[in-house]
């Protein structure tokens, strides 16, 4: 659905921020220094991907260890699609904007004044920082969420959804945007940084909150800035799989302690598929797992700590430890259950090193951007870093471009999905996140994704009379499905978290990003950065 705004008599604020989670979080704080900024969340300021992410942030900050190694560990993930300027700004960069955190109060573990740090799969050393154990994202969230409440520059709004970006004729102004109380209202803006997460609730089974229903990757692709890399989608091999209980992350961290993983049989299954066992890169342990599964019939593996005393479980997991127990599981005694779920999109809005998207005076950053770090399977732990790091560099073009309120057209456009009948809304829902499990999850082949295609034909109902969250929810993600599938069936070939059955190698050829837009599927070399001409 289109509409169009008259932009008489409306004044253009200096930035808006779309999102709360770190990098929503800490781009305000870092644009409050330049001016005015405003900030919406659709929900609280804390609810975000952030505040669930236990494992930590992974960082060079020891001195055995490197950001060159750090570097060669994340291009070694990233399966031959990482883009080394951008993976190089993330390692390099990254030490600094963690340092800036700490001096903000994060607390990081530490033990007698040094930091405590662990290790994760694939990399090649313990450089992963966390803080309450297994809480980082909760403390980091803590801590900037406060700042930002106290900043005089900064106004937040919760409870305020994203409907559509405004575009003219020169760029992004801004967004439409519906208040709790169901009042439609404009924000503008001369500049707008989305940083709105990652899309798990299409799927069944995911770690990700109620709130990460891919909306930020449906406002840019129908403003017209494309998307890239939307087949790979990270499945963590670990969440609980307990009956009665939520799909809770069992964070890599614990494998980083010394968990192992076994099948229904007690036996020790990682060591036949890597080399690495447990800590193998994401993508192979999540496939190993499935496979395992599959074999023996099972819904899920287990994940035995037994080679952890209890006191290192309680001090290091206690939040793990603490949902177990609440859940009849003394994890201290007995195996987890687990199984893989949805965790992370790779892919997302293509942005330049500047964080810019194709659509000017459009910014993104964090799990709704691709800068091209993570490639076709993320290093653990890489995503907050990522956050800061891309967050900062839209900071510092902001800061260094002199800006001027820009000249509004006449009218402004706001375009956003009205496919589906209201009145099914919980349905719908439901079989969206059930075809995508099926059809886009760690298996793929084309013939599923070929009927998944035809079972999502976009509809034209009559449009709902009175907008609301969860119709609008469920609009983007079934535009984002959609765009995963074409994406998923584009690529023809295994690569990283992308795995055909009837292409079940890598390929050469396929050294390239998927990049989708109005237009149509396109790609691009994949140590190609993208430029935008303004």
């Amino acid at each position: 659905m289109k509409i169009n705004l008259s932009t008489a008599g409306q004044s253009v604020a200096p930035f808006l921020v779309i999102g709360s989670g770190i990098a929503g979080l800490y781009t305000a704080l870092k644009l409050a220094e330049i001016d005015a900024v405003t900030l919406i969340t659709k929900d609280t300021l804390e609810e975000s991907n952030t505040s669930y992410a236990q494992g930590g942030i992974a960082v060079a900050l020891s001195p055995a260890d490197s950001p060159e190694l750090h570097y060669t560990d994340t291009i070694q993930a990233g399966a031959g699609l990482c883009l080394p300027p951008a993976v190089a700004a993330l390692v390099h960069e990254g030490p600094e904007r963690v340092q800036e955190l700490i001096t903000w109060g994060v607390p990081f573990d530490a033990e007698a004044g040094t930091l405590l740090m662990t290790r994760e799969a694939a990399h090649s050393y313990p450089r992963v920082l966390h803080a309450d154990g297994d809480a980082t994202g909760r403390e980091i969230t803590k801590i900037l969420a406060q700042r930002v409440l106290a900043h005089p520059q900064i106004t937040v709004k919760e409870n305020h959804y994203a409907v559509a970006l405004l575009t003219g004729e020169g760029g992004c102004y801004g967004a439409l945007v519906l208040a709790e109380n169901g009042i439609q209202t404009s924000l503008l803006a001369e500049a707008t940084v989305l940083t709105t997460g990652g899309c798990g609730q299409i799927f069944t089974d995911t770690t990700n909150p109620a709130v990460a229903t891919g909306d930020g990757l449906a406002l840019a692709f129908l403003a017209g800035a494309p998307l890239a890399d939307l087949e790979f989608v990270q499945f963590h091999p670990t969440a609980l799989h307990l009956d009665g209980a939520p799909c809770f992350l069992i964070t890599e961290a614990v494998r980083g302690e010394g968990g192992i993983l076994r099948n229904q049989k007690g036996i020790r299954f990682m060591p036949s598929y890597h080399e690495q066992a447990e800590l193998a890169p994401r993508d192979v342990v999540a496939r190993s797992v499935w496979s395992e599964m599959a074999k023996t019939g099972a819904d899920h593996v287990y994940l035995d700590l037994s080679l952890l005393s209890a006191d290192l479980i309680k001090r290091r997991f206690p939040n793990i430890y603490e949902t177990c127990l609440r859940y009849g599981l003394d994890i201290t005694k007995a195996p987890i259950p687990v199984a893989p779920a949805a965790h992370y999109m790779m892919g997302g809005i293509a942005i330049d090193l500047h964080g810019r998207t194709a659509l000017p005076r459009l910014f993104a950053c964090g799990e709704v951007a691709n800068p091209g770090v993570h490639g076709a399977n993320r290093l653990a732990s890489n995503s907050l870093l990522d956050g800061l790091v891309f967050g900062h560099r839209i900071f510092e073009y902001l800061k260094e471009h002199p800006r001027t309120s820009p000249a509004l057209p006449p009218e402004l456009t706001a375009v956003f999905p009205t496919e589906t009948n209201p009145e099914n809304l919980t349905a719908d829902r439901l079989a969206l996140k059930e075809l995508a499990s099926t059809h886009l999850g760690i298996i793929r082949r084309a013939e599923d994704l070929q009927n998944a295609q035809r079972l999502l034909v976009p509809l034209t109902p009559e449009a709902p009379r009175a907008l609301s969250r969860p119709y609008l929810e469920l609009q983007n993600m079934r535009l984002l499905v959609r765009l995963m599938l074409n994406a998923a069936l584009a690529r023809q070939e295994s690569r990283g978290s992308h795995f055909r059955v009837d292409y079940p190698e890598p390929d050469p050829a396929w050294t390239k990003r998927i990049v989708l837009s109005a237009a149509g599927i396109d790609s691009i070399p994949a140590d190609q950065p993208f430029t935008w001409p303004w």
